[in-house]
């Protein structure tokens, strides 16, 4: 089963601003890719962690530079970058703490953006969390990600090959573009779900059984977890949209409005979902019922063709014995009486439905 809520009480007590990591204890090395282009110009290059300050010096240069950081468990390199960047020690302890909520927040600087990458286990039928923090001015985009993945790979492909408008525009773009790759994996998500779904509803007119309610209420775990993640992105689409952030141009909020109807469209595919699951409890539960109903039916049945049988058993038993001369003609005369009357009953019950 998933966990919704991760442990802070490590970061209880501490001043304001403490760095501590509160995601899942890693020891590999930290990934960081630095990506410098223009319209005409490209660099990629990958950074090892312990040269992390030879590439501290993207702020003054004309290129719109993108710093990619896979990995926040190592405290000092965040610290490095954010004393660089003049990163306010709030927004660098909400960078390491992985259990925030999608936000916004405006600097004078930058703007900080936080959203939430998810990942759907089929084997475990669970969601999967993961955060990503985003930091953009004029000319750079800084990127922290919890783990290595290959998600932004299309990104990286279309600035490399120059596809689309991603070189010509500005970093305004680029974070459109980060965002836009992470919705439509809930797109894929959102899929993946609804398959699942209809394999269950499937199962459950057939043979519903306790896995089967078991996944119905994973599945809805799930559910809200992508629910909790979507509906703050959807105020932080709209506040991109408002015009009163610095470093969005014009020209970038036909790419914006774009996001926020994808917004829109996956939180009522969500709710659409979420409303079948809860028909399927009804389901499930009416199935189990009507389980239950027919066998107390067959035994009801079979009870009631036997009480008449045991009545006449019950008359002719003891006499028999009484009367010897009569003992096996008395037992044939029972067993023909017990033998129409059961067949007797079971046309009976069959006239009338209820076998």
């Amino acid at each position: 089963m998933p966990r919704f809520f991760r442990k802070i009480k490590k970061k209880v007590g501490n001043p304001p601003g403490t760095l501590i990591y509160t995601g899942e204890k890693r020891d590999e090395k930290i990934k960081v890719k630095m990506i410098e282009y223009n319209d005409s110009d490209y660099n990629e290059k990958e950074i090892e962690e312990n040269l992390i300050d030879k590439c501290l010096t993207f702020k003054d240069t004309k290129e719109i530079s993108w710093l990619n950081i896979e990995g926040i468990h190592k405290l000092e390199i965040i610290e490095k970058i954010g004393n660089y960047v003049k990163i306010h020690p709030l927004v660098l302890e909400d960078i390491v703490n992985v259990n925030q909520r999608p936000k916004i927040e405006n600097f004078d600087d930058y703007i900080y953006l936080i959203l939430k990458i998810l990942d759907y286990d089929e084997n475990k039928n669970e969601v999967i969390l993961e955060q990503i923090s985003i930091i953009f001015s004029s000319n750079y985009v800084i990127t922290f990600r919890e783990k290595s993945s290959e998600l932004f790979n299309p990104i990286i492909n279309r600035i490399r090959t120059k596809k689309g408008q991603i070189r010509k525009m500005g970093t305004d773009y680029l974070v459109y573009s980060l965002i836009d790759i992470v919705i439509d994996y809930y797109f894929l998500i959102l899929e993946n779900i609804g398959e699942k779904i209809e394999d269950m509803e499937a199962e459950l007119v057939t043979n519903p059984t306790e896995s089967t309610l078991q996944n119905i209420h994973q599945m809805k775990r799930g559910l809200l977890t992508l629910r909790r993640s979507i509906w703050p992105l959807r105020e932080v689409i709209n506040r991109l949209l408002r015009r009163e952030l610095p470093f969005i141009h014009e020209e970038s909020n036909l790419y914006f409005r774009d996001l926020y109807d994808h917004t829109i469209q996956i939180i009522d595919t969500i709710e659409t979902l979420r409303d079948i699951l809860s028909g399927m409890l009804d389901i499930y539960l009416s199935s189990v019922s009507n389980k239950m109903n027919e066998v107390m039916k067959v035994l009801t049945v079979i009870a009631t063709i036997f009480i008449p049988l045991t009545f006449l058993t019950g008359i002719f038993g003891i006499n028999f014995i009484a009367l010897p001369n009569i003992y096996w003609e008395g037992i044939i005369i029972t067993l023909v009486a017990m033998l129409i009357v059961t067949i007797f009953m079971v046309i009976y019950f069959k006239r009338k439905n209820w076998l």
